[in-house]
């Protein structure tokens, strides 16, 4: 008689016989997430590129140049660009591509420091009234909403005329005039928290409000203040550049964009390059930062990702 092996039994197929695969499904975290999401944002990554090179070339200024950025007769007044002075000379014989690299410093520091300053202040007052609500609220509110009314060119020229023209001056106007935008976008995400109920839950705990503010709500808050702060550096140099046009920010001789488009609007038509190269300048780092700005709002926001 054959025997059978039980190795070459060969189970039935069946339902009973088939076992569900488990698959391990990996947690990736937000910001995780946001940073690819950003990845694939091709302007975003031309912003990146376009504001890194700004960067690069204010930190490498003396590197890069000859001559220094006030000295009077370099060369020859109002020479065209040529291979020996790239931007062209002024109306004061200044090396031009000295001056634009060197006003790369001054509209990023103002830019930095502006935006810096208007997001402090704009935070905390937005997290107070939309925290604590009722009259604290109102009377915040009122002040962004009085604030709101003027156009914010022209309040920083109210406040630049009142403080006396400098850079320093203009600086601190323009942190002023973007406080109540950073304001009431905190507010408005405050009071869409507030009522949450991790919220509920830590007051009920007895957690004093000092600390709820700081550990559950302004968290929970950061993504809409990133994309905020990175769109206002670009308002924030262009209000710069608007203010030295005027006359109330930078002086003389500070290599900054705005004064130099001013200094030379006399001679847009006899030597046009003084007012291209600064004005390029403004352009390519606005847009910079609007377009990383513009991904950041893509990566961050929910509603957005595809």
């Amino acid at each position: 008689m054959e025997t059978v092996s039980s190795t070459n039994k060969q189970p039935i197929p069946g339902p009973e016989n088939k076992k569900p695969k488990l698959e391990k499904v990996e947690s990736i975290s937000p910001w995780t997430e946001a940073y690819w999401q950003l990845r694939k944002n091709k302007l975003a990554i031309l912003g990146i590129i376009i504001i890194t090179f700004f960067i690069l070339v204010a930190l490498i200024a003396p590197l890069l140049t000859t001559y220094a950025y006030d000295k009077i007769n370099a060369g020859p007044r109002l020479t065209a660009p040529s291979a020996e002075f790239w931007f062209g000379t002024d109306d004061l014989g200044r090396d031009t591509f000295t001056r634009i690299v060197y006003g790369a410093r001054i509209s990023l520091i103002v830019g930095f420091f502006a935006v810096t300053g208007a997001l402090f202040f704009g935070t905390l007052l937005g997290i107070i009234a939309g925290f604590f609500g009722r009259w604290v609220d109102m009377l915040i509110s009122r002040i962004f909403d009085i604030m709101l009314a003027f156009p914010s060119i022209l309040l920083a020229i109210a406040i630049v005329a009142i403080l006396g023209p400098s850079l320093q001056n203009a600086l601190i106007a323009i942190a002023i005039v973007n406080i109540p935008i950073f304001g009431r976008l905190v507010r408005s995400k405050v009071i869409s928290i507030r009522q949450e109920e991790y919220i509920m839950a830590a007051k009920a705990q007895g957690m004093k409000n000092g600390r709820i503010l700081f550990h559950h709500v302004l968290p929970n808050s950061v993504a809409p203040i990133i994309v905020q702060a990175t769109l206002s550096f670009g308002t924030a140099i262009l209000e710069a550049a608007a203010l030295g046009f005027l006359g109330l920010g930078a002086q003389a001789p500070q290599p900054e964009w705005g004064k130099m488009l001013s200094d030379s609007r006399q001679y847009i038509q006899s030597a046009p390059w003084l007012v291209l190269f600064p004005g390029i300048s403004i352009m390519l780092v606005v847009l910079g930062f609007n377009m990383i700005g513009d991904g950041l709002r893509d990566a961050l926001d929910p509603k957005m990702k595809s």
